[in-house]
C-alpha cells in the first residue's frame, strides 16, 4: 500500500496559459509544466496517481480556442491511475484500485441522467464549463493562485484529485495506456457503434474520418462482427491502419462518394462539416448518419433535406457516444481481454508530458492517432 499522502500534495502538471496562440505550438508554447499544489479530497472525491494519459481533440480544442475555457487550466481528460486516497463518503472505489477517468460525471438525478446516456449529465456539463469538479470544488493552486481543472479530470499530471463520479474501476491486467484511451476514444467512438448503431450481422457500416475516435469505432465495429465495415479518410496512412485494425475496405471521401456504395449507417468522426455531407451523402435509404465529431462552432452544413422523408433517413448527433462509463467500459474491457478489441493499434507514440506542445502539433497535422503520456 501506498504512504498516506501530506496535503497539499505538490505535483507537476501541463498548464495550458493562453488559447489561440499561433501554430507551430512547439514555438508559441502555450502549455507551461508547472509545478503546483493539490489539496485534499473532499467528500465524495479521491486523489489518483496517474500513470497514462492520451492527448485527445478535446484537449487541443481548448488550446485553439475552439472551446473557450477559464485559464490557467490544467488540462488532460482522457487518462488512467492508481487510487492513493478517499475523501468522505466514497464507495465506489477504495485506494489501490485502478481507475479509468471519465470527463463527463453523471450526477444520476438529471434529465440527462434520465436519458441512460443519449443526454449528458446537466450538472456534469455546467461544473466543466465552468472548471471545477461536479462537487462544484477546485483543488489546484500554483503559486496561491487557482488553476482551473479541465472536465472534472485534469490528467496531465502526476495527480488528480476527482469525484468518483469520475472514474471507473479496470481490472489490473489492463495495460495503463489500453485503460486510459477506454476513458475517451473508446466510449465515443466505440459507443456510436455499441450504443447507436447496435449492429447486426447483415449490417453494413462506414466511418468517416480515422482519427483517435473514428479508428476507436472501426475496432468496435470489427470485435461485434458486421458484414461489411470501411474506413474512410483523406491520409493514406490511416486508411491502411484502419485494414490493419479489421476494415474490409478503405476509401477516400471522394472515392466513397463516386462509388455510390451506401450503408445502413455511417458514423462521422472527423469534427467537419465536409465530413458530415459525406456521412450523409453515403447513407443509404432508411440508414443512420451519427455524428460524434465537434467542428468549430459556427460551421454550417448543406444536405438534401427531400431524403430525409423520401428515404426515411435519420441524421443522429452522439455526445461521449452515449455512454454510460460504469456501464460500457467494462464492455470494452471484457471485449479487449477476449482478444477481439484491437486498442494497441490505437497508441501512435508514448511520449514525456515536456513533449506536450510538440505532440498538440502532431495531433493538429493529423499525424497521430493517440499519443500516450506516461508517468510511471
Amino acid at each position: 500500500m501506498p504512504d498516506t499522502p501530506t496535503f497539499p500534495l505538490h505535483i507537476r502538471g501541463a498548464v495550458l496559459e493562453r488559447s489561440g496562440d499561433p501554430r507551430p505550438y512547439a514555438d508559441s508554447a502555450p502549455i507551461t509544466i508547472s509545478d503546483l499544489e493539490l489539496s485534499a479530497p473532499g467528500s465524495g472525491e479521491v486523489l489518483v496517481r496517474m500513470r497514462a494519459a492520451g492527448i485527445c481533440h478535446s484537449d487541443l480544442s481548448v488550446v485553439n480556442n475552439n472551446r473557450p475555457r477559464p485559464l490557467p487550466m490544467l488540462l488532460g481528460h482522457e487518462a488512467s491511475g492508481i487510487v492513493e486516497a478517499v475523501g468522505d463518503n466514497v464507495s465506489t472505489v477504495s485506494v489501490g484500485d485502478h481507475v479509468v477517468m471519465t470527463f463527463l460525471p453523471r450526477c444520476g438525478d438529471c434529465a440527462g441522467c434520465a436519458t441512460n446516456g443519449t443526454m449528458p449529465c446537466e450538472k456534469g456539463s455546467a461544473s466543466n464549463t465552468e472548471g471545477t469538479l461536479i462537487t462544484g470544488t477546485r483543488h489546484l493552486t500554483r503559486n496561491g493562485d487557482m488553476v482551473q481543472h479541465h472536465l472534472g479530470v485534469s490528467g496531465f499530471a502526476t495527480h488528480a484529485v476527482v469525484s468518483e463520479l469520475s472514474v471507473v474501476p479496470i481490472g489490473k491486467d489492463v495495460p495503463a495506456d489500453i485503460a486510459a484511451i477506454f476513458g475517451c476514444a473508446i466510449l465515443t467512438g466505440g459507443g456510436a457503434i455499441l450504443n447507436e448503431v447496435k449492429p447486426g450481422e447483415d449490417d453494413t457500416i462506414a466511418v468517416v474520418g480515422l482519427g483517435g475516435v473514428g479508428m476507436s469505432a472501426i475496432i468496435t465495429a470489427a470485435a461485434l462482427g458486421v458484414k461489411e465495415l470501411v474506413g474512410i479518410d483523406m491520409q493514406e496512412s490511416k486508411r491502411n491502419t484502419a485494414l490493419e485494425l479489421g476494415a474490409h475496405d478503405v476509401m477516400t471521401p471522394e472515392e466513397a462518394v463516386a462509388s455510390g456504395r451506401k450503408f445502413t449507417a455511417v458514423v462521422e468522426a472527423a469534427g467537419h462539416p465536409t465530413a458530415l455531407e459525406t456521412a450523409y451523402q453515403i447513407t443509404a435509404p432508411g440508414g443512420l448518419t451519427i455524428t460524434v465529431g465537434l467542428p468549430a462552432p459556427g460551421n454550417r452544413i448543406s444536405i438534401d433535406p427531400l431524403l430525409m422523408t423520401a428515404e426515411a433517413r435519420r441524421v443522429h448527433g452522439c455526445y461521449l457516444g452515449s455512454s454510460v462509463p460504469e456501464r460500457d467500459i467494462p464492455v470494452y474491457e471484457q471485449l479487449w481481454r477476449e482478444g477481439k478489441l484491437k486498442a494497441e493499434g490505437l497508441i501512435s507514440s508514448h511520449i514525456h508530458l515536456d513533449d506536450i506542445n510538440t505532440a498538440m502539433d502532431s495531433l493538429a497535422d493529423g499525424t497521430a492517432l493517440r499519443q500516450i503520456i506516461t508517468f510511471d
